[in-house]
Parts: structure tokens; C-alpha cells; sequence
């Protein structure tokens, strides 16, 4: 019933802690804690830098919704206070500082999203202003005071900026520190993200014990590669689907990813059984399936999960029309007026993002006039004609 805890299995808890993990600490703890009875408090935080959750966010996602499901409650920390500050990102950028509207627009979006996944009733929403806008500065030493620098020079992209030469923000120091402290203020059980995130979630255990919290337990997934086949999803990289994305999006895209990523996709953001991703496993080894059948498959499951059966459906069609029999959508977006040329109404239509990738696009061959390809940048063209850019973007001008 709602609002109990089911006591794990035996037989449930390998499956359970291995697939879609990369790192649990301490797991035995982590075993014993599932094995008491005792209803959890789970710790998700998110940066409202960006508005939108991709898959590479669903994995850890689905981690959370499995727990709920065994009656635990989620947290989720809008952090709002740390994003008015800046925060380094994955790839030692830093993040620009945002404005309390921009924040609260935001996690608006985000919530939105979030809740496609994680159940609502069970999930406690909190922001890190209702604790850090009442902080002195007092309570900022005494905060600081409790980790040296040489603990956070150890931090991978910290040290290797150091180490580097380049520069390291005093504000960047605070990020990981705060993000702990919202540990304390939630008197959180287990820390759920992605395994970049190892370092913040140990300050966070850390600094619990310091102040006389039981530690948290850290439950870190794996990185989803993104569509571009080599670095981790990710918004800035714009290598990412979506969980919002239209369904005949999120099925074209997931048909480009690499055909060795196939089960790793499955297995990170599906429910499709283990026995069966073995059968998978196994028949793209020997060669015995084609893979883009199984992408049919992959990107079926994962519109189904995040719309339904029905809107699967018309996605594959859509996608077969499209791209396997070379026919134009039965829908198309309707553009701005025609007279612009080709490079200004790419840009006007968000078709790309400057008139320098505007440029690029059509000068490598990717941009298609009422389906012939053209290589002029000041081409123009009357109302309603269709212009296509790649494989997937379709436009009619007006």
C-alpha cells in the first residue's frame, strides 16, 4: 500500500543494485538499509541551468521511481540558490550566474519533466533557498572550515585546471559544499546521480558525519553516451533526446545512435527483461540480427515509456516514411515568410544557430530545397516551399 515500505527480497536485491549502477557507497549498508523496513529519505538534486531532462538523466530516474515503488520517498533540491552563484560543469566550464525569474522558470520546466518519470505523490520538493537565504556568515566558515583545499584539489576537473594553470574560482569551491549541505538540511538516506557526481556525494557523506548525521548512501548510474557516440549526454553538447521531445524526434534520433550503444541504451532507460538483452547481446555478436531492427525496437520501447503505445506507432511509420521510403512528413512546421535568403532563414527558423553554422550546413551539402540540394547561401525562394535540413528537420515557408 501507499505510504509502507515493502522490505526487499533476496532474489530481488542483485538485480535490483547491478543493472543501471555503476557505484554504490557503502553497498552492504546500503543492503542492510533496503533489508530494514525503514522508509528512506532519497536525495535527487538538480542544476535549473538548463530546463530540460534527457535520457542520460532517466537513468538515474528510473532508479528513484524503483524505490518509490518499494514505498521510499524521494527529495528532489531544486538548486536555486547555488545556481545564482555558478556552478562548474563536467567539463570544467563554468556556468553563467542566473537571476531568480530564470531560476523559477526553469525548475517549473524541469518539474514538468521530471514527474513523466518519478512519481509525484511520493516525491517532497524542496528549494536550497528556504536554508542557505537564512545563512550568516558566520555559518559559511564554519562550513568551510570543515574540508582543506587539498581535499578538493583532489576533485578530477579541480585538479587538472589546477595543475593546468588556469583558473579555479573561490564560488566553485563552495558548489560542492553546498550541495553536501543540502544533504544535512534533508537528513538524507542515499544520494542518487549520475558517477561524475562521485565526488560532491562524498563531501555530502562526509560533512553528515562531521555534524553527527548517519553518512548517506551514494548511489551512482552510469553516464548514457550520447547521440553523437562518444561523449556523455548532455545539454550543451547538444548530443541529447529529450524526454520531451516529439515522439517522431526521440524515434529518429534514437535511430542514429551507433549500433554499439544499442544495449546499453536498453539497458539504462528500458524495462525490457534481462534474458531478452542477452538474446539481444548475443545476436548482434553472431551477426543474426540487423541492428537497425533492434534500434526499431529501442526507440518503439522508449516512446511508449514516455507517451504511449499509439504515439510509438505513428513515430515508426512517420520514421519509415520519412527516412527508409524517402517521402516528406505529413505534418510539416510552418516557417517565417519567404524573401530572406537561404542563410538568414535558417537562422530566423532556428535551423541553426548562427549565420556561421547556417553557412556551414548548406556549404557541406545539408540543406534541400523542395528536395534538391542546394550549395548557395543568398538562394531564395517563394511561399510554401519546403526546406529540409539534415535528415530529420522540415520546414514550409510562408
Amino acid at each position: 500500500m501507499k505510504g509502507q515500505v515493502r522490505k526487499i527480497t533476496e532474489q530481488e536485491i542483485q538485480p535490483f543494485l547491478r543493472r543501471g549502477v555503476a557505484e554504490i557507497i557503502v553497498e552492504k549498508e546500503m543492503i542492510e538499509l533496503l533489508r530494514s523496513g525503514k522508509k528512506l529519505r532519497l536525495k535527487e538534486g538538480f542544476d535549473p541551468s538548463f530546463p530540460d531532462i534527457h535520457l542520460g538523466h532517466m537513468v538515474s530516474l528510473r532508479k528513484l521511481r524503483q524505490f518509490q515503488e518499494l514505498g521510499h520517498q524521494v527529495v528532489l533540491i531544486v538548486a536555486d540558490w547555488t545556481a545564482r552563484i555558478g556552478d562548474p560543469s563536467g567539463v570544467s566550464v563554468t556556468r553563467p550566474m542566473l537571476t531568480v525569474e530564470q531560476v523559477r522558470a526553469n525548475a517549473q520546466t524541469y518539474m514538468e519533466q521530471f514527474f513523466k518519470v518519478v512519481d509525484k505523490g511520493r516525491t517532497e520538493v524542496r528549494w536550497q533557498s528556504e536554508w542557505f537565504d537564512k545563512f550568516t556568515l558566520t555559518e559559511v566558515i564554519q562550513l568551510t572550515s570543515k574540508f582543506t583545499v587539498a581535499q578538493f584539489l583532489a576533485r578530477d576537473d579541480f585538479n587538472a585546471r589546477y595543475n593546468e594553470g588556469r583558473p579555479i574560482a573561490l564560488t566553485e569551491f563552495m558548489y560542492p559544499l553546498l550541495q553536501a549541505y543540502d544533504s544535512v538540511a534533508i537528513e538524507a538516506d542515499v544520494e542518487f546521480g549520475g558517477i561524475d557526481q562521485k565526488f560532491n556525494f562524498l563531501v555530502g557523506r562526509e560533512l553528515q558525519s562531521t555534524l553527527g548525521q548517519r553518512p548517506q548512501q551514494c548511489f551512482m548510474t552510469p553516464l548514457l553516451v550520447g547521440t553523437d557516440g562518444s561523449q556523455k549526454m548532455s545539454k550543451s553538447l547538444n548530443n541529447y533526446i529529450g524526454v520531451t521531445d516529439q515522439p517522431e524526434d526521440i524515434y529518429g534520433k534514437t535511430m542514429s545512435i551507433r549500433d554499439d550503444l544499442i544495449i546499453q541504451y536498453f539497458e539504462l532507460v528500458t524495462d525490457v527483461p534481462d534474458k531478452e538483452l542477452a538474446e539481444f547481446r548475443q545476436a548482434l555478436e553472431n551477426s543474426a540480427v540487423n541492428p537497425m531492427e533492434l534500434k526499431k525496437r529501442l526507440a518503439s520501447e522508449l516512446v511508449t515509456q514516455l507517451y504511449d503505445k499509439k504515439a510509438a506507432s505513428e513515430a515508426e511509420a512517420n520514421f519509415e516514411r520519412v527516412h527508409q521510403n524517402r517521402e516528406i512528413p505529413e505534418e510539416i512546421e510552418l516557417g517565417t515568410k519567404s524573401g530572406s535568403i537561404l542563410q538568414d532563414y535558417l537562422v530566423e527558423n532556428e535551423l541553426a544557430k548562427s549565420k556561421s553554422e547556417a553557412r556551414r550546413l548548406i556549404e557541406q551539402g545539408a540543406v534541400y530545397i523542395d528536395g534538391e540540394r542546394v550549395a548557395d547561401i543568398n538562394y531564395t525562394f517563394p511561399k510554401d516551399t519546403i526546406i529540409r535540413v539534415g535528415k530529420r528537420r522540415f520546414i514550409k515557408s510562408t
